[in-house]
């Protein structure tokens, strides 16, 4: 036979229980919505270029789209950049260190721009590539990569391939 206090906490738990299957199914019902937000590539430009250890500093700007109604915030951006089909690296942008509230944000219908310094380093491979990049002449890019987004309860990582050129 079971005793009140026993009732009362097999009903504590089961409600605490119901509680977390209701965060757990809200939550997961924004994930479709994040997977709208879109990500194109502004520019890329040369910043400076050290010609002493053959390295230069490209700045590439993410462009993100949230056609949502949902403010959203971006924790990641890992992308591999090539330049006429050659890959000339990988570039990584994290905010995963400053907490949610001093991160990028993505108003609901808005967009955001958001700045990245990409190394390019002088390498046998990719010599003639280096070259056009550092003379300004036109090259065709192309960004691979993975963006993660997250809301207040929830977070989808979104791969993306755009290319500029």
């Amino acid at each position: 036979m079971l005793s009140k206090g026993r009732i009362v906490i097999l009903a504590c738990f089961a409600g605490l229980g119901a509680m977390m299957l209701f965060f757990y199914l809200y939550a997961n019902s924004f994930q479709s919505d994040l997977d709208k937000v879109t990500i194109s590539v502004d520019s890329i430009k040369v910043l400076d270029e050290n010609k002493l250890t053959k390295r230069a500093n490209l700045d590439v700007r993410f462009n993100l789209q949230n056609p949502t109604s949902i403010t959203l915030t971006v924790s990641t951006i890992n992308y591999e950049l090539f330049a006429n089909g050659k890959s000339l690296g990988q570039g990584h942008l994290s905010t995963e260190d400053i907490p949610e509230a001093g991160r990028p944000i993505l108003f609901a219908k808005d967009n955001a721009t958001l700045p990245n310094t990409f190394e390019l380093v002088n390498a046998d491979n990719i010599a003639n590539e280096y070259s056009g990049i550092m003379n300004n002449q036109p090259e065709k890019y192309e960004i691979k990569g993975q963006v993660t987004i997250q809301s207040f309860l929830t977070e989808v990582t979104k791969d993306f391939d755009v290319t500029m050129g």
